[in-house]
């Protein structure tokens, strides 16, 4: 049954692309059409249960019916500054990351690469923390062991950090500290695969958590000087004399000004000021005798200006404030914005002294956030998919089963992994047809959980790994059992592999394979309950009687763009016949699988997919 009804996933995509242009749903509806563009305040009258829905989903991930109604119950003013300035909010049983305690002291500086660590460890007889042995075969195993661990650690430590972070989406009391955090991680995007240290981009997220919402020009300052940050844009070479162009020209680019409002001089003047910029393990370093001081020009003025006070140039552009205020906007609003709105957006954020907070009070009081052009219009990537599914289940935390990061990622949002410099696409990109069809795959999975589930955590896909693991198993000896014929699979082996192999001072596969292990060992693992459902209960408290109510229920706690009649009609039909009747109360016993399926289809919908 489950398996068939993948068709209609499948079927969506035009459907959707209608549904972005048609006319509005339930909740569209309650927008008026002459609010576009329109910042004044929304009036305590015009405030509903439906407003108060949508404020929610955009400023958060959604959330319960009677989360919904506390909203509803404040005045508009109310609501909005509840969820804007949340220092006060209890978040008292939101716990800190639990460190694993996988870092090791001779970890940092960690090297480039694995020649460059058995370089190292030839050269000065010590690298990562481990001694050359003195004498005998593979001399530097233990490094390159090393080496391998902390690569494998590290990743898998991350994916912790991850499910850290999406249960505090699910379970926190401020979910626009949570959002924000999201909206930054994807504006100054930066990847483990490069940076190599989950620390680096923990200590990055908590300055998201602590300044998402303050001072634009603070957080520009603090990512700056951010070690995350300077390790994926090359601090390191940003050297006087020879400056490294990178981090200049994305401070620019993408984190303030956009496109087209510098020129190339003014990158190349920019870099100076930010040579010597560099970090020593988790700390901001200034390396002076690699810092330019000599006099600079840039945007049209001259002085021997460090990278603060290039930040401070930069804010002081109009085009600044008006190109962080239109990118929040398309976030929380919708993608398009005129001219003139992004002048008024930019001079709200530049008047506020770059205050974060007031622009998005602005923003959520205002008519143009409730109306028809807004709601119900903005396709939700795959984390504020996931967050807002379990949010509105009810559940107090993420289920270890589907994983959360090979779900997500599946749908093409993995956490601390965005696929390039920019961030993540977003918008129709979310939508593809295969994407449609593995957000219903999702639905599924979480209603309907895989019994087969095997931890991504606790075994390693590597068919490489897997094969040397297995031989040792059976008794081999390390030179038996990492010769490439065991791939068994037709694979050629790199030549340089092949000789790294041979090098009696070490064996690169072994040592993959025993980093691997000393990860798993010492990485701990990730809760894998499955989400506690109780649907029958749920229908039940509500006191609903047949299923018309039931599937009208579910329309309105899970969907903020309500289905056609014809859809709701088919779910309808699809319920009756799966109970074989249409009176919930001599149903109650055995209508649970009824009610998942139910779901299933109506989270498989194309306006599901719409926030």
């Amino acid at each position: 049954m489950l398996r068939g009804l993948k068709w209609i996933i499948a079927s969506c995509t035009v459907v959707l692309m209608t549904v972005l242009t048609s006319a509005p749903g339930f909740a569209q509806k309650a927008g008026a059409s002459l609010w576009q563009d329109d910042l004044a305040p929304i009036a305590a009258t015009a405030w509903n249960y439906d407003r108060a829905a949508h404020l929610l989903e955009r400023a958060g991930f959604g959330g319960t019916p009677e989360q919904i109604t506390v909203l509803a119950a404040m005045s508009p003013a109310e609501a909005v500054n509840h969820l804007v300035y949340f220092d006060g909010v209890d978040n008292s049983h939101l716990l800190p990351f639990e460190h694993s305690g996988i870092h090791d002291p001779g970890l940092e500086p960690f090297p480039p690469s694995r020649p460059a660590t058995t370089e190292l460890a030839k050269a000065t007889g010590e690298a990562l923390g481990i001694k050359v042995r003195a004498t005998g075969n593979r001399r530097l195993q233990a490094v390159v062991n090393k080496f391998f661990y902390w690569l494998r650690a590290s990743v898998l430590e991350t994916n912790r950090v991850a499910y850290w972070w999406a249960n505090r989406m699910v379970a926190s009391n401020s979910p626009l500290q949570e959002k924000m955090a999201l909206f930054w991680h994807g504006h100054y995007a930066i990847n483990e695969s490069k940076v190599r240290d989950y620390r680096k981009l923990l200590t990055e997220l908590e300055l998201f958590h602590d300044m998402g919402t303050g001072s634009f020009r603070d957080l520009m300052v603090a990512i700056a000087q951010d070690p995350a940050m300077l390790s994926f844009l090359d601090a390191g070479v940003n050297v006087k004399g020879a400056p490294n162009e990178n981090f200049a020209r994305e401070i620019m680019e993408l984190f303030t000004m956009g496109v087209g409002n510098y020129s190339e001089t003014d990158i190349r003047e920019a870099a100076r000021a930010f040579t010597g910029w560099n970090y020593v393990d988790l700390d901001f370093v200034i390396n002076e005798d690699l810092h330019d001081d000599d006099s600079k020009s840039f945007l049209g003025h001259s002085g021997d200006f460090d990278g603060v006070e290039i930040i401070d140039i930069i804010m002081a552009q109009a085009v600044t404030a008006e190109y962080i205020a239109g990118k929040i906007y398309r976030y929380f609003v919708r993608q398009e914005l005129g001219a003139e709105l992004a002048a008024e957006l930019g001079d709200i954020l530049r008047n506020a002294d770059y205050e974060v907070a007031v622009l998005l009070e602005t923003i959520f009081m205002s008519k143009d956030f409730y109306s028809a052009a807004s709601i119900g219009t903005q396709i939700k990537s795959p984390v504020q998919l996931t967050i807002s599914t379990y949010r509105k289940l009810g559940l107090e935390n993420v289920p270890g089963v589907p994983d959360f990061n090979r779900a997500t990622g599946a749908l093409s949002q993995s956490l601390f992994r965005p696929p390039t410099v920019a961030g993540w696409a977003g918008g129709r990109s979310w939508v593809t047809p295969g994407l449609l069809l593995e957000r219903g795959n999702f639905a599924r999975d979480v209603l309907f959980p895989d019994i087969n589930f095997i931890p991504p955590d606790r075994r390693n896909g590597s068919r490489e790994i897997q094969s040397v693991a297995a031989r040792i198993r059976q008794g081999m000896d390390i030179t038996s059992a990492t010769q490439p014929s065991s791939l068994g699979d037709g694979r050629i082996m790199a030549e340089s592999n092949m000789l790294a192999d041979r090098d009696e001072d070490f064996n690169t596969r072994y040592g993959s394979f025993r980093g691997w292990q000393m990860a798993i060992e010492r990485v701990k693992p990730i809760p894998r309950h499955t989400a506690r459902l109780n649907l029958s209960q749920m229908v039940m408290e509500q006191g609903l009687q047949n299923t018309s109510e039931v599937v009208d229920y579910f329309i309105g706690r899970f969907m903020r763009v309500a289905p056609g009649a014809d859809s709701r009609a088919m779910l309808v039909r699809f319920l009756d016949t799966d109970l074989g009747t249409s009176d919930i109360d001599s149903a109650q016993t055995y209508m649970e699988d009824s009610l998942r399926l139910v779901l299933h289809l109506i989270m498989s919908q194309p306006e599901y997919q719409l926030g």
